[in-house]
């Protein structure tokens, strides 16, 4: 039995498996640690019952008006524990968060469009692509990203979502800033 808890600062000195994959975003640690305080009931980790990390969900809360959502900055699972189910419960949590104490209107994450596994994996949750994002992610090659959206209970009408959204493309300029 796994446990899921709050993110710790001393959980950055554990988390090298979950980190060491190539679609894992890595980031500095004042990143982490920015968003361990300004948003800690929507960063999470899952600890085995050995206490090894299994993997983690960072988000943050953002926006204004209808466009006020939780974000997932980040979710990732070790390759050890993978396909047992533990980011389904993260994402829960996170969206959970977002409904109940930010009254988001919708969770949004940015995928690479290249990554089916990790689509599929979204659309099981209920996410489904809200715009295409060109050229989002860099490195040797650039590559474009999928802006999948979840709407939430306050959005009765679902108006924060579009079908064919894989159509509708936009430059990385173009998104909504906010902060």
């Amino acid at each position: 039995m796994s446990l899921l808890r709050r993110f710790k600062a001393t959980d950055l000195f554990e988390f090298n498996n979950v980190n060491l994959d190539a679609l894992t975003e890595t980031y500095n640690i004042s990143f982490y640690l920015q968003y361990l305080a300004r948003w800690p009931d929507l960063f999470s980790v899952q600890i085995s019952p050995h206490d090894r990390l299994m993997g983690y969900v960072m988000g943050k809360a953002e926006g204004t008006g209808k466009n006020w959502h939780g974000h997932v900055t980040a979710i990732t699972v070790a390759p050890e524990y993978r396909r047992l189910g533990l980011a389904d419960g993260m994402m829960n949590l996170l969206e959970e968060v977002s409904e109940k104490t930010y009254n988001g209107w919708f969770v949004d994450l940015y995928v690479r469009h290249s990554n089916a596994v990790a689509i599929g994996m979204y659309r099981k949750f209920g996410y489904s692509v809200y715009r295409r994002v060109r050229n989002y992610y860099s490195g040797v090659t650039n590559e474009d990203a999928y802006d999948m959206r979840k709407p939430l209970s306050r959005d009765k009408k679902h108006e924060t979502i579009r079908e064919n959204g894989e159509n509708v493309y936009v430059d990385p300029e173009d998104l909504d800033s906010w902060r």
